[in-house]
């Protein structure tokens, strides 16, 4: 990746408890992602990637356009915030991914999504 088109990507997680059946495999976790031009080029998010991993190894691959219906327009120094969520069957998982990018050169590129951890309070140490 050049500097022109630099892309920071920070997420922070939570359990929600209210919407999960942990009798019945089903646990919700709300992720809130903020997503930075650091680069010197705008540049507008096309699309999403998604791998979703539970505990038992079953991955999940989900693509999309944009994220939760929009596909925003970052000029440098700006940034956009979304939350949304995913559904998974163990209490702990792991999700990673990336953005699909195209700056104003026309320039497609990928900003990476680090992996983060979903995990229920008090499993993971």
């Amino acid at each position: 990746m050049n500097e022109e088109n630099k892309i920071l990507v920070v997420v922070k997680t939570r359990y929600m408890e209210e919407q999960s059946k942990p009798s019945e495999h089903k646990y919700a976790f709300a992720y809130t992602i903020t997503i930075a031009n650091v680069g010197t080029i705008a540049a507008k998010l096309l699309s999403r990637h998604w791998l979703i991993t539970d505990s038992n190894g079953k991955v999940e691959d989900i693509c999309g356009d944009g994220v939760i219906g929009k596909t925003p327009y970052l000029k440098p120094g700006e940034a956009f915030t979304y939350t949304s969520g995913a559904l998974i069957n163990t209490a702990v998982g792991v999700m990673q991914g990336k953005y699909m990018m195209v700056s104003d050169t026309g320039e497609k590129f990928d900003a990476l999504i680090p992996q983060f951890t979903l995990s229920i309070p008090r499993t993971l140490h």
